[in-house]
């Protein structure tokens, strides 16, 4: 017959446990644990194995914002031309935005050294907005209220194609 010691969370030692980490072998309770591919894992080691994944040094988050910012500035002053088309200037925009969004993504992936980090994704994701604005407030300026819609569909589909082109998050396989 085995005898099998009671375990207890590394973090609540209160708590009973029968799961240990996939890594370091330490005890953990159900909300201590995260679900990995290859089992579960402390918090801890999830985390030193996410720092080996950022490589951003602190110049990519300067760099990667201007130039996704002057990048998106030049498509919102397209899709501003674009939209002066007419009617099909509504499926040239549908089709061109994610095509900017891939220049922009690869501009930033160039300039960066394919350096990544998640906070460096957000930072270039808010360079693309903010390069539009510009475009954006001279419409409005302007009273040319069909321009900015066409600047808010070129944003709704170019900056989630640069944040999942960099992130390297895959939707389909």
């Amino acid at each position: 017959m085995t005898t099998t010691e009671t375990l207890y969370c590394y973090n609540h030692p209160t708590r009973e446990t029968s799961l240990r980490c996939n890594n370091c072998n330490r005890p953990i309770c159900a909300s201590c644990a995260v679900r990995t591919p290859t089992g579960y894992r402390c918090k801890e080691c999830v985390r030193k194995q996410e720092k080996i994944f950022d490589t951003s040094e602190w110049y990519d988050y300067l760099v990667g914002f201007i130039v996704a910012s002057v990048l998106s500035g030049i498509a919102a002053f397209l899709v501003t031309l674009v939209g002066g088309i007419g009617f099909i200037g509504w499926f040239l925009i549908a089709a061109g935005a994610p095509t900017a969004g891939v220049a922009i993504a690869e501009g930033v992936r160039a300039v960066t050294g394919k350096r990544r980090s998640k906070s460096l994704f957000i930072t270039v994701a808010v360079g693309v907005v903010v390069g539009a604005l510009p475009v954006i407030l001279f419409q409005a300026l302007a009273l040319q209220f069909f321009g900015i819609i066409f600047q808010v569909i070129y944003l709704i589909l170019a900056t989630p194609v640069v944040y999942t082109r960099l992130s390297g998050i895959q939707l389909f396989r």
